[in-house]
């Protein structure tokens, strides 16, 4: 796979750092028979460890040159590859069709990483879990705890979901070529499905929408036509508090008292 350049467009930067990649496949630990995903393969650095490790792979990727090389290079037997976008593709057909529960790895183009979060959390249900090297600061804002500048509509909808650990820190000189930030390995567990109590999707992510989309406004400002002051006070909330000070558990009791 070594000789192809990477596309600014698809935002690749392909892993090449062996002892990085060796730390992630200890990490992901995975076992024969079970169904794991990789998106964005790339010069295939963790495709080629996971097969050695798995009878069979699936990997989701854009780029035609390397699907065709992919192709080449390994048997359909023990190597599945669906050509699309990874934004577009059903995981949830994959894991009927397969039989199980997906692990779904992947090295993500960082342009198109906060949308294919959002995408695969739509998918929790057939997910055992999800690692994935992504931009620190994207990492930081998963995990981020309430009261901290960094929280936003990402860490509520994503940790209503799932678990979220940060795994390793992953320098810039580990990839080709060498992106200007820093990069990070997290893992994503889904939560029990008895602990996602939202009533309505849709009004939840609303919500959260409302709330994050000018953060430094009071809440009784940015929540205004949907909550107002009294009605915040009554369930707890200070009018004045702002997006980032309320926890995914407030967010829930907010969501579920709207009408």
């Amino acid at each position: 796979m070594k000789g192809h350049v990477a596309r600014k467009r698809f935002g690749q930067n392909f892993l090449v750092d062996q002892q990085v990649i060796a730390d992630i496949i200890e990490q992901l630990a995975v076992q024969r028979g079970e169904t794991v995903v990789e998106i964005g393969p790339g010069l295939a650095a963790l495709t080629d460890p996971l097969l050695r490790r798995l009878d069979h792979l699936h990997v989701v990727e854009i780029d035609r040159d390397i699907v065709a090389r992919l192709a080449r290079s390994h048997s359909p037997a023990h190597l599945t590859v669906h050509e699309g976008d990874a934004l577009a593709f059903d995981f949830g057909q994959l894991a009927s069709t397969a039989g199980g529960s997906l692990r779904i790895v992947g090295n993500l183009p960082y342009n198109i990483s906060t949308p294919l979060l959002f995408h695969l959390a739509d998918f929790g249900s057939c997910v055992r879990d999800m690692h994935f090297m992504l931009q620190r600061e994207v990492v930081e804002r998963m995990v981020a705890t309430p009261g901290k500048g960094d929280v936003g509509r990402l860490s509520v909808m994503l940790q209503y979901r799932f678990i979220i650990d940060r795994l390793l820190e992953v320098p810039p000189e580990a990839f080709s070529p060498a992106p200007k930030v820093h990069s990070a390995l997290v893992r994503l567990i889904p939560r029990p499905l008895e602990e996602l109590n939202v009533e309505d999707e849709v009004r939840f992510s609303a919500l959260v929408s409302a709330a994050f989309k000018q953060r430094r406004k009071m809440l009784r400002n940015s929540l205004r036509g949907l909550l107002d002051e009294e009605r915040l006070a009554a369930l707890g909330v200070a009018p004045t508090a702002r997006a980032e000070e309320l926890s995914v558990d407030t967010y829930v009791r907010l969501s579920n008292s709207l009408e």
